[in-house]
């Protein structure tokens, strides 16, 4: 069974064991939060909770953007837009015909360059270099019935460092990263499926959780509770739903490494708080190596938000912690099942193509030394 019929497998039981309780949150759960400000500070909203009394996260959440995930270098230490320019690069960035797949738009442009951002919103206004690698029109293809926009003020997703990027790599960090490169530019790249990169082969993501990361589209995730569980089910992965358990059992082995590592949950207050170690070494998270220690906090601020942030550490990759922020929008499902088959199937013709360009060349080859 290849991985996208897992993750339904999953999928339907998390769901058949799930929706009761979810009904009954509903409508058992007499004791509510006191009221509070929505998520935008404007009216009144109570936490729902579910029965046990805890924070009801389920739902249909989204977290996409064009916030960058790092601060764009033109924007310095500004932390956050003005209001003004928040409000006109909404207008821009939602506008129609908009491409909503070009996540490096703040990266490249500056807030007062109106022409370069105006060349990048729309394919068509690509340069003729880059209108040669379009295969669809994004606009049609990725569009969602809510645009996709800035998910708040900041411009960046990081928020620490204060300056809002990745910090430096360590200096064994950077040789690993530089041997990396060099191993996939050689040719004997190409010798073996296992020699190819895991998201080339639909085995894993950089932007799969944890942590969470926004991709490029179908970026909704489903959300189930229990007393004892919490299961995160995001349509864009290539493994299996996330079930954290809450109920305090012991962590895996540490000689058993998983490419979504092993995650234990547990609330503190309202919050819920997940703690994932146990990384295969492989994942590679942003170069992150099998000391990679993730915190996520999830925490229902509104009626239509959660609060989702987390923070990253690897003392063998990074110089310090970096944190991130991403809120998490509530928006209309269902999910639908992302069947990554082009590394399933496509692997095969991948390799052949090469051993076609070593016969090519070996044959170029003689072909000189006859002459």
């Amino acid at each position: 069974m290849d991985h996208a019929a897992r993750a339904v497998v999953v999928a339907v039981v998390a769901i058949v064991f799930l929706a009761p309780v979810s009904a009954a949150a509903q409508d058992a759960a007499p004791a509510r939060e006191q009221v509070r400000g929505g998520a935008d500070g404007a009216g009144e909203w109570t936490l729902p909770r579910t029965a046990d009394g805890r924070p009801d996260l389920q739902g249909y959440w989204t977290t996409q953007t064009f916030t960058p995930l790092e601060r764009p270098v033109h924007l310095g230490n500004r932390e956050f837009f003005s209001e003004e320019e928040t409000a006109w690069l909404q207008r821009e960035l939602t506008a129609e015909g908009v491409d909503p797949s070009a996540r490096e738009i703040l990266d490249i442009i500056d807030i007062e360059d109106r022409a370069e951002l105006q060349r990048y919103k729309y394919q068509a206004n690509r340069t003729p270099d880059e209108r040669h690698h379009i295969h669809y029109d994004n606009e049609i293809w990725l569009r969602t019935p809510v645009p996709k926009g800035l998910s708040s003020r900041r411009t960046s997703l990081i928020t620490w460092p204060a300056n809002g990027r990745i910090p430096p790599l360590t200096p064994e960090a950077a040789a690993r990263a530089a041997a990396t490169r060099t191993a996939q530019a050689d040719p004997s790249a190409f010798d073996s499926h296992e020699t190819r990169p895991l998201s080339e082969r639909c085995i894993a993501w950089s932007h799969e959780g944890p942590p969470m990361m926004p991709p490029s589209y179908n970026d909704i995730h489903q959300i189930f509770q229990t007393p004892d569980h919490v299961v995160v089910f995001s349509e864009l992965a290539t493994n299996p739903p996330r079930i954290i358990p809450l109920d305090g059992r012991p962590r895996i082995a540490d000689a058993i490494r998983q490419f979504p590592g092993d995650s234990r949950g547990r609330w503190e207050g309202d919050t819920l708080v997940v703690e994932t170690r146990n990384y295969a070494e492989r994942r590679r998270f942003r170069g992150a190596g099998g000391a990679l220690h993730v915190v996520e906090r999830f925490t229902r601020v509104g009626a239509d938000r959660i609060h989702y942030e987390f923070t990253v550490t690897d003392p063998e990759t990074w110089t310090s912690p970096w944190s991130v922020e991403l809120p998490m929008v509530k928006t209309d499902g269902p999910l639908f099942e992302y069947g990554c088959h082009e590394g399933n199937h496509d692997i095969r013709h991948i390799l052949e193509i090469h051993r076609n360009l070593e016969r090519q060349a070996e044959s170029e080859a003689s072909g000189a030394d006859a002459r």
